[in-house]
């Protein structure tokens, strides 16, 4: 029905009819009136469970801001404005601030990251008011299944850029390997949630590519976000013999099943959770338990990329950012800048800002090597569906350096061209 609608209303555009919905009136009014600014709303989590994903949020806007200061549009100076909104870890939250950035705020694109539980309701609620909107930092099939997606026609609004669960389980097998273990049964914690059902899912989640590998999962179900028991699951693991724990975790979940897993006897030599072991926040909290613990890495200093906003290098941005904080860069810091590159490319190529389908048009015709990769919706390789790109992704190791974690590249086989950094040790 969605997409009737839309479809529709740019035939009344493009035939002058008189009668269009309310929001398109005064979006088309607002920005004729402001043709040389341009409003990107931000939309990330700051607060709660998820704020990890938008620690370096102030840094890359100030950044950003500064950047786009001078920038042009067809040889005209244009007056960028960044606004900023806090989803405080909710998906409902991330819906209303959106509306709020298009219907009160008057922007002219919306970018958002951290998971599905943020790009999904801001690209819903972009598609359904037919805002621009580009998303990262979700793997693409929660980003685009979860929203009902049909990989013939794609959304109209609505695009997306980050690697998939294809790569995340090609790396975590890659780790595996590594590891030599004897026991083929991997123990598996999913939440029952957009990402959890699809890291999950029987048919196309990890299940079936690790049995085409030789493993045997052991699920013992959805588990409820924010629990606070895992007993169940972690006698399951016991009685399977499990050397190897895997899944995707918010950070307070992954605490919890930890700690009552070392409570409880349950000692695997490999532990390689999505989520909740980026950050080295999670992994300064868990102490001497954080030494070894396995991840997914999307990006890192030794990434071979440089900013087409700024010309930094990947280590440039990340010492930037640890210079500046006095905190450890953390692996969002690359994919939110990248946003800004986005965005600034779209501004330099739009034929007209103060037309949405202008901008949407511009955006599908991205092609741009970024601090994270090559970003561009072109029907390439790398296109699995007409909305994402898919970016490179290697596995690494949390190794504590004199207490501090660092985060160290140790298979790097499905993307070559980002160098390894050290080899990979068993937990225990």
């Amino acid at each position: 029905m969605r997409k009737f609608q839309s479809m529709d209303r740019r035939a009344l555009l493009k035939g002058g009819a008189a009668m269009l919905a309310a929001p398109a009136i005064l979006r088309a009014s607002r920005a004729s009136a402001q043709a040389s600014s341009f409003k990107i709303g931000f939309v990330n989590p700051a607060t709660g469970p998820l704020a990890g994903f938008g620690e370096a949020d102030q840094y890359i806007i100030q950044a950003a801001q500064a950047a786009l200061a001078g920038i042009e549009n067809n040889g005209a100076p244009v007056n960028v404005e960044i606004i900023y909104k806090d989803t405080q870890s909710s998906s409902n939250r991330a819906a209303e601030v959106t509306v709020e950035l298009i219907e009160r705020d008057g922007v002219d694109l919306v970018v958002a990251s951290a998971a599905p539980d943020t790009t999904n309701p801001v690209a819903d609620q972009c598609e359904l008011l037919e805002m621009p909107c580009v998303t990262t930092v979700a793997p693409w099939q929660p980003y685009f299944f979860g929203r009902q997606g049909n990989p013939a026609t794609g959304f109209d609004f609505t695009y997306h850029f980050f690697w998939g669960l294809e790569d995340v389980i090609a790396n975590f097998l890659n780790l595996w390997d590594d590891a030599g273990l004897t026991s083929r049964n991997i123990a598996g914690l999913f939440p029952n949630d957009a990402d959890g059902n699809a890291w999950g899912d029987p048919q196309l989640g990890l299940p079936p590519a690790l049995a085409a590998r030789g493993y045997t999962t052991i699920d013992p179900g959805r588990y409820q976000v924010m629990n606070n028991d895992f007993s169940s699951q972690i006698a399951a693991f016991k009685d399977a013999g499990c050397e190897i724990v895997t899944g995707n975790m918010i950070p307070p979940d992954f605490a919890t099943f930890w700690s009552q897993a070392a409570q409880q006897g349950f000692n695997p030599r490999v532990v390689t959770i999505g989520k909740a072991l980026l950050f080295p926040s999670v992994i300064e909290s868990l102490g001497a338990r954080g030494d070894n613990l396995t991840s997914e890495i999307w990006w890192s200093p030794s990434h071979p990329f440089a900013s087409s906003l700024t010309g930094e290098t990947s280590r440039q941005l990340a010492d930037g950012y640890s210079a500046a904080t006095g905190r450890p860069w953390t692996q969002p810091i690359g994919f939110i800048h990248a946003l800004f590159e986005v965005a600034a490319d779209v501004i330099r190529r739009c034929e007209a800002l103060d037309d949405s389908m202008a901008v949407v048009d511009a955006i599908a015709q991205t092609d741009l090597d970024t601090i994270v990769g090559n970003v561009s919706w072109n029907g390439g390789p790398l296109n699995p569906v007409k909305n994402v790109k898919r970016t490179p992704l290697v596995a690494g190791q949390w190794q504590l350096e004199n207490g501090a974690p660092n985060l160290v590249i140790t298979n790097n086989t499905e993307a070559p061209n980002i160098p390894v950094g050290g080899a990979m040790r068993l937990i225990g």
